[in-house]
């Protein structure tokens, strides 16, 4: 299935200890190119977030962003009561010894180290429902470029359909156009008095033909299609393969307009082109 590089995707999982969201955002590039924005409290786990993404993408710039907002509540917080009586029964000995001294304040209390404890998060787990809500994403990710890789595809199937409609066109005009540049060779030299030697003028009309004969290009053209379509079914990448064959098809639509000898076959030539170019644009996209 044909693969857009561009996609996005947010993920977010709430737990007891807090919430984790994830967004992954990713754009056309040549190569995969990977960045990633975590927490200092979970940056151990970019190693296996990086192996994932290897496995599953082989081209687009993916910027990859992990916020951890743990939870905060009263409940979180308790006294270490044995902590609190050591360090008040210090504070009464010392307050013992000096004259008129101020009454313990509680709140001294509670800032001395190891009196007022936060209960403390297991970063374990966290960090092993970061990477398994990392895969939820880069799933999700994937479906979200399949989906638009498959809107590229009809546009570019539309467009092959055109490309194929005008190499018929070009092909039935061909004996109408030789005929014409005859009759034209023929009225002039009429035109010239000229006498009219048949064998020379039979030969003119060859060289014409010669020149004029773009049976190799439009066949070349439908075999490139053909390969274009071939290739657009394929599983995995394919952008650059088909990168390659719109330079080939681009080859041959300027090939046909330099043996051009009218008007007709030159705006055939031009619509070609507008039409590869259509598609190039939208291949730049593909994986």
């Amino acid at each position: 299935m044909t693969r857009s590089m561009t996609a996005f995707t947010r993920q977010e999982q709430q737990q007891s200890w807090g919430t984790l969201i994830w967004e992954l955002r990713s754009v056309n590039h040549r190569y995969l190119e990977p960045h990633f924005r975590l927490p200092e409290s979970l940056r151990d786990i970019e190693g296996k977030l990086r192996e994932q993404l290897r496995q599953l993408l082989s081209r687009g710039k993916v910027e990859c962003t992990l916020r951890f907002i743990p939870e905060r509540s009263t409940e979180s917080m308790h006294i270490d009561q044995v902590r609190a009586q050591e360090v008040i029964s210090a504070l009464t000995q010392v307050s013992e010894l000096i004259p008129e001294s101020q009454p313990i304040n509680p709140m001294e209390v509670m800032a001395w180290p190891g009196v007022l404890q936060e209960s403390t998060i297991d970063m374990s787990e966290v960090r092993a429902q970061a990477v398994l809500l990392f895969s939820q994403a880069l799933k999700d990710l994937i479906v979200g470029r399949e989906r638009e890789g498959t809107e590229l595809a009809e546009l570019i199937q539309q467009r092959l359909t055109a490309i194929e409609q005008i190499t018929s066109d070009v092909r039935t005009l061909m004996p109408k156009i030789l005929q014409g540049q005859r009759d034209t060779l023929r009225s002039r030299l009429t035109e010239l008095s000229a006498e009219l030697d048949a064998a020379r003028l039979e030969q003119e009309i060859v060289l014409i033909a010669q020149k004029a004969d773009v049976d190799e290009e439009t066949d070349r053209l439908q075999t490139h299609v053909q390969e274009v379509r071939r290739v657009l079914k394929q599983q995995g990448p394919v952008g650059r393969r088909l990168d390659f064959l719109m330079q080939e098809l681009n080859r041959e639509a300027n090939t046909l307009s330099s043996k051009s000898i009218v008007a007709a076959t030159t705006r055939s030539a031009v619509e070609l082109k507008v039409l590869i170019e259509q598609m190039r644009e939208q291949i730049q996209n593909i994986e």
